[in-house]
């Protein structure tokens, strides 16, 4: 294998890893519109400074990327930045090359949260970036070596880069100043962004971790990610299956359809449709339909048909039973479902999910009527209000003033961590504070910016997720981690109820029975054929005579043609194949120099990289960054 194939081979596996990562990683919508907005930021800041060759403001947006979001988003807006801006700049070799650098950059932003600081201030930040640009250059440079062939050695690779200094700085110094004008600023901005939604910047454990798993195998950057936000909590749920296909309260626990409906609403949420998940054959719908006789009151008809609905399944028609006209006709004269404000709010989101919302006129003028003066809703008409019961109310009643109302009270009985008790006088927990953040989600209100004490609602909910995913009940006790999983996950998705049923998962195609035929394509004598001496574009792929970032002043790397000798005879073989011959060469296989090891290409194209990612770490020791 020659050494060029195998560095061609190694840049594959760095990208075909880094979107595997990121598409591993179950990024939730608004990591995958942030992505794409960074991505159309960077490369619209790339075509904007086309006219000063190297001074880009790219680099710097993919480093803040990684930094705010995570190594897997950062190497998304990196590649991402690459092959788009390219069919502007000119698409060639050096687009998979800019690609892997720039998706690299974006998983440096994301080493650099290792530094023992809690943000990177203005100067260190422009110094980070002014790195990353010259460990750009390097790749690059050495991009020319594995593309055009030639020589590989450390003589040469000096030869590019001493001749594309000028650039490489150019490249450099416009990170650093780039970075000192707007970084701080946008990486506040970013982080913001993160944290008023539920997932976390996942961080690797070391900077070698990283560009080991990029460069050695795909499958390890998506183990080594934390469980973290609503697709963690979603992943551990479905760990903790039971073989029925049902959920109990806690792990290992007998099935119930009342924890098995939350996790149901719980995974619909998260975005992945509860038909979909089923161990031993058997999917949460097989579950409650082989157990719908053991619903009877009206709050688990009311769950029950919500999880259906949110799965695609018609709950007029489940099980033999019509569970939609069962939960009408239990509806009391007044409008009310048990005199409870809470399974009263619950029915009428269930009727909506079944397109059954017909004379709810009557069971809202209701709940109106039952709102205490602070108000909230308690557990009955007349008992003190609840945090619980006026985020479900809030839910059925998200469009009108009397919302409004419910939303004050909440801002009244949060506490300073950020978190809701179950009553005026209890302690925190992540349940009743994931039923108040859903009822801010119904009436527009962000719980990230509902806080006290400096801890916003979201906050709270963060700080009980533990590292398998699963969700806490309180900051001093882990009790039914199913259940509080279940109903916390809605709430930190940012989704309110009823919910869009999820699509579902592609089924893989099966194989064709037989082969399908093929026609042959054209065959091109060799006559037809007549090679073109190959140039050295820069690696932008423009026509400035000033290259894009690394490339350098190209040096003279097309050998001269040989000169063809005559032609060999071949003879058949005894099979009747023909042997593979090839022409003779100028010289003597004796006198050929032994081949560098494919080793060679690793070794000189992620040196310049780890020597500023290196770099980078041992400063921040060292002077206290």
């Amino acid at each position: 294998m020659s050494w060029q194939l195998a560095s061609f081979l190694i840049l594959g596996a760095v990208l075909v890893a880094g979107f595997a990562w990121y598409e591993r990683s179950r990024p939730p919508s608004q990591v995958v519109a942030l992505v794409a907005a960074l991505a159309a930021l960077a490369i619209a800041g790339r075509i904007a400074f086309a006219a000063f060759p190297n001074v880009k403001p790219t680099t710097d947006i993919v480093i803040l990327a990684g930094y705010a979001l995570g190594p897997a988003p950062g190497f998304a807006v990196g590649a991402l930045t690459a092959l788009v801006s390219n069919l502007w700049f000119g698409q060639g070799p050096w687009t998979p090359w800019q690609m892997a650098a720039w998706g690299l950059c974006g998983v440096f932003g994301a080493a650099l949260t290792l530094l023992p600081v809690r943000r990177l201030d203005r100067f260190s930040l422009a110094a980070a970036c002014g790195l990353a640009g010259l460990a750009y250059g390097a790749l690059l440079n050495f991009s020319l070596m594995a593309t055009y062939g030639g020589d590989l050695s450390v003589q040469r690779f000096t030869a590019l880069e001493s001749r594309a200094i000028p650039f490489d700085l150019a490249h450099a110094i416009g990170n650093v100043v780039f970075a000192l004008i707007a970084g701080p600023a946008m990486l506040r901005m970013l982080v913001r962004f993160r944290e008023r939604f539920e997932w976390r910047a996942r961080t690797p454990a070391m900077v070698g971790t990283v560009l080991a798993a990029l460069l050695l195998a795909g499958f390890l950057p998506g183990q080594a990610k934390a469980a973290t936000g609503s697709a963690g909590a979603a992943e551990w749920l479905v760990s903790v299956q039971n073989s029925d296909g049902g959920w109990g309260s806690s792990d290992g626990s007998a099935s119930s359809p009342s924890i098995t409906g939350w996790v149901m609403l719980a995974l619909e949420a998260a975005g992945r449709n509860p038909l979909d998940v089923s161990k031993g054959g058997k999917t949460p719908v097989d579950y409650l339909r082989s157990t719908i006789g053991e619903i009877e009151r009206s709050g688990d008809y009311a769950r029950t048909i919500l999880a259906l609905e949110g799965a695609g399944v018609d709950a007029h028609s489940f099980a033999g039973r019509n569970l939609v006209s069962t939960l009408v006709n239990r509806r009391a004269g007044n409008g009310s479902w048990e005199g409870w404000p809470g399974t009263t709010a619950y029915a009428v989101l269930a009727l909506r999910a079944a397109d059954d919302s017909g004379g709810l006129d009557a069971t809202l003028s209701w709940l109106g009527k039952v709102q205490n003066s602070d108000g909230g809703w308690g557990d009955e008409r007349g008992k003190p209000s609840t945090p619980d019961n006026t985020g479900a109310v809030m839910q059925a009643m998200r469009s009108s003033k009397i919302s409004q109302k419910g939303l004050a009270f909440l801002r009244g009985a949060q506490l300073s961590s950020g978190g809701f008790a179950i009553s005026s006088s209890g302690p925190a927990n992540s349940q009743s504070t994931a039923w108040a953040a859903q009822g801010m989600i119904a009436i527009g209100t962000d719980p990230g910016a509902i806080s006290s004490g400096g801890n916003s609602t979201l906050d709270y909910l963060q700080a009980r997720q533990d590292s398998d995913g699963h969700f806490r009940y309180s900051s001093t006790s882990d009790q039914t981690p199913v259940w509080v999983t279940a109903q916390v996950l809605p709430a930190v998705a940012g989704k309110a109820f009823p919910l869009t049923p999820p699509p579902r998962e592609p089924k893989p195609k099966p194989a064709p029975t037989e082969p399908e035929e093929t026609s042959p394509g054209p065959v091109i004598p060799p006559s037809s054929f007549t090679p073109s001496t190959p140039s050295v574009p820069s690696p932008s792929g423009g026509a400035s005579p000033l290259p894009e970032s690394g490339s350098g002043a190209p040096l003279p790397l097309t050998p001269p043609a040989a000169t063809p000798g005559p032609p060999i005879p071949v003879t058949p073989t005894t099979e009747g194949a023909v042997p593979e011959t090839p022409a003779a060469p100028p010289f003597e296989a004796k006198d050929a120099p032994p081949g560098p090891s494919p080793a060679a290409p690793l070794a000189v194209g992620i040196g310049a990289g780890g020597l500023a990612l290196g770099s980078v770490l041992f400063f921040g020791r060292r002077f206290g960054w």
